[in-house]
């Protein structure tokens, strides 16, 4: 970051109550940089909730301790929240830290949702990772979700909708709030001229039960938090039978804590419905729909469609029209 070549930037050190040293070392090798140092762990959702009154600018951009940026990243992206007043938040490619060309898994280059919650992005389903060929350079294109990895977002509205969710601690909470800001009427974009480079896996391993359960968890309480009931109830009908699938694949191949964390992710989220009860959509009320119309489950188990440019584009619906 101390390299990155823009007109106006200030960059914030947010310190979750590390004990390696780090936030004292940064301090004397960077006293431009503002250190945010919290009394306990609140990992990214609160974390990042707690030091945004610290940042000074219009556009806050949360970027993981894992991602190395050159130095022509950030120009293009405040270059377009400035020429589009409809842009709320904005995410650049995501590349592989040492494959440089391709894609990572985080985000990729923008994501989307199936018609069951499940998450994707432009190159990246589930595990398999696209070579970058600027197949997915168009700027009119808007996206569902940018990846917290490397999230722009306008400060005033991030404010005004609350923040990261909180009780989701990590993982899905920029999902949610993207959700959020399409309900709301504005855009969320992938600005293809940026490109950063992620490590991925710094927080949590994807082999990790607590990843798994956080994944699962948070999920649902997204669906649960931002569809209308009549609509979540059909999904959930849906999820429950593709993640009984998923569990009885788990334990087959002997990953019982993996199966096990699909179960507590579940009984966590039923627990914790009645906190969100107050906040969600009431029966009939127009929010953000699922982007993606198919099954992207069906989609890459079934039609074996490995790349998001095999999907069928009639069903996503235009997101700039929403």
């Amino acid at each position: 970051m101390a390299h990155t070549n823009h007109d106006s930037f200030e960059i914030l050190f947010v310190d979750n109550a590390s004990d390696d040293g780090s936030a004292a070392w940064v301090k004397e090798q960077f006293p431009f940089i503002t250190i945010v140092q919290h009394p306990e762990n609140w990992a990214f959702c609160k974390g990042n909730n707690k030091a945004v009154p610290y940042a000074k600018g219009e556009i806050l951009l949360f970027l993981n301790n894992d991602v190395e940026v050159p130095t022509n990243w950030l120009t293009p992206i405040g270059n377009r929240f400035q020429d589009d007043p409809t842009i709320a938040a904005a995410q650049p490619k995501l590349h592989q830290f040492v494959d440089r060309d391709a894609f990572e898994y985080a985000g990729a280059a923008g994501g989307f949702l199936d018609k069951n919650g499940y998450p994707f992005a432009r190159g990246r389903i589930f595990d398999s990772l696209e070579k970058d060929d600027g197949q997915y350079d168009n700027a009119e294109n808007d996206i569902f979700w940018a990846s917290g990895t490397c999230l722009a977002v306008r400060k005033n509205l991030f404010v005004a909708l609350g923040g990261f969710e909180e009780s989701f601690f990590m993982h899905m909470e920029e999902i949610d709030l993207c959700w959020r800001i399409h309900s709301a009427g504005y855009r969320i974009v992938l600005i293809p001229k940026s490109v950063v480079y992620h490590m991925g896996g710094a927080s949590l391993s994807s082999k990790s039960s607590r990843k798994h359960f956080l994944n699962y968890r948070n999920n649902l309480l997204m669906l649960y938090r931002n569809l209308p009931p009549e609509i979540w109830r059909r999904v959930l009908i849906r999820r429950i039978a593709l993640d009984l699938s998923a569990f009885g694949k788990s334990i087959l191949v002997g990953h019982f804590r993996l199966g096990w964390a699909i179960v507590r992710g579940y009984a966590a989220a039923h627990r914790m419905k009645s906190s969100h009860r107050k906040i969600r959509p009431l029966s009939g009320a127009k929010t953000a729909p699922l982007p993606y119309k198919g099954s992207i489950v069906w989609d890459y188990f079934v039609s074996k469609k490995k790349r998001f440019s095999d999907l069928d584009p009639g069903l996503f619906k235009d997101l700039d029209k929403s």
